[in-house]
């Protein structure tokens, strides 16, 4: 089975961050986890709370185990609360469903991992997701 190797992880979360420099966000904290949800890597900026690393990995960790991206789970959660709610429940609150959450896939499009990004807005936080995923030759869902 495919996976995202640390190199590749390490690689999105360089361009990600970069991409939140050129375009002037906020300080970026970036996750990648595999398609397990396990941590592959994490970095937070300087200057970016402190509690971030929480949010993004609740980004990452929503898409990756429902297989949907963070905007389609953002969808679903203001048609269906109950159904995020539940979700939560069965995820122990790790699930934050909100764009800056995005699934990783290999060039078959196999679900690999997912990317979580948090310090700006969320259209944002998305922006340099992909950006990471699509730096390191991988398909972004946003």
């Amino acid at each position: 089975m495919a996976e995202i190797s640390r190199a590749k992880a390490r690689l999105i979360i360089a361009k990600a961050i970069a991409c939140g420099r050129e375009k002037g966000m906020k300080p970026l904290s970036v996750i990648v986890l595999d398609s397990g949800g396990h941590v592959k890597a994490f970095e937070r900026e300087d200057g970016a709370a402190p509690g971030r690393y929480q949010i993004a990995e609740g980004k990452a960790y929503g898409v990756v185990m429902t297989g949907m991206s963070g905007t389609a789970l953002f969808n679903r959660a203001e048609q269906q609360p109950y159904f995020v709610a539940a979700l939560n429940g069965a995820y122990g609150g790790k699930v934050i469903p909100v764009p800056g959450g995005v699934l990783v896939r290999d060039k078959n499009g196999v679900v690999i991992g997912a990317v979580g990004v948090t310090g700006d807005t969320s259209a944002n936080d998305a922006i340099a997701a992909v950006a990471g995923i699509e730096a390191a030759g991988l398909t972004a869902e946003a």
